[in-house]
């Protein structure tokens, strides 16, 4: 072994301290694909390159725009020679990320159109109105039982019909679910809009989500930058091992 190469050989708490983690993260990375196999030493240890703190970079990097798991997958893919694979996964998470925000604009459409509600036309019964929003009825009824959606009985049949105002409240759920807010977050807002009559109470938290989504595809972009200087590395270490 060379002396340069000597020199460029790191431990895995020499990676795992330079990003602040544990050695036991660093080699389940390695377990899990997510770097590359490390070489051994005669005595069993692991030795790390600059190839495996660049794949470590990239990882880190990859999580904050696209999530553990898809940034896990990603990396995997790219160890294992499948970058198309790897670019195909890229592509999916920015088309969620432009999914979601066409789902914010929905929600700002639909409390745009908040206001005055009819009087109850055009009622609904649970199997049109879940056909509707893409639901399963068991959905409309649990959101009934968070307070979210508040059906009146047909007197004769005992069934829940949706009024316009259920419609409404059903479809602003069903966008505020979309965009990852839970049960609980979304009741207070719904109780507040019915009491305000507006949209007041919304308006910090679409200030927020709009953060967010902007947070997300900034570190997608830090991410893609990364995830270039590691396919650089393993070019440059493809072509080193060719001309041996």
């Amino acid at each position: 072994m060379g002396r340069n190469v000597r020199r460029n050989l790191q431990r895995p708490v020499d990676l795992a301290r330079r990003h602040g983690l544990s050695t036991q993260a660093v080699r389940n990375y390695e377990a899990a694909g997510i770097l590359p196999y490390a070489v051994r030493t005669a005595s069993g240890y692991r030795t790390y390159t600059p190839l495996h703190a660049e794949a470590l970079r990239a990882f880190l990097a990859l999580v904050p725009g696209h999530g553990h798991r898809t940034a896990a997958s990603i990396m995997q893919a790219v160890n294992r020679d499948a970058t198309e694979e790897a670019l195909r996964l890229i592509d999916e998470s920015h088309a969620q990320l432009l999914e979601d925000r066409h789902t914010l604009r929905a929600v700002e459409a639909a409390l745009r159109d908040l206001g005055p509600v009819p009087q109850e036309r055009g009622d609904t019964f649970v199997g049109p109105l879940a056909g509707r929003l893409g639901v399963r009825p068991a959905t409309l009824r649990k959101w009934e039982r968070a307070g979210l959606v508040r059906p009146r009985r047909d007197p004769q049949t005992g069934y829940r019909v949706y009024g316009a105002a259920d419609i409404r409240d059903a479809l602003l759920v069903h966008q505020l679910r979309r965009g990852g807010y839970l049960l609980e977050q979304i009741a207070p807002l719904i109780a507040q809009v019915r009491s305000a009559g507006g949209v007041a109470p919304l308006e910090s938290m679409l200030r927020d989500w709009h953060a967010r989504l902007s947070a997300r595809g900034r570190a997608m972009l830090a991410g893609a930058a990364a995830l270039e200087a590691y396919l650089g590395s393993e070019h440059r270490a493809e072509r080193g091992q060719s001309m041996r």
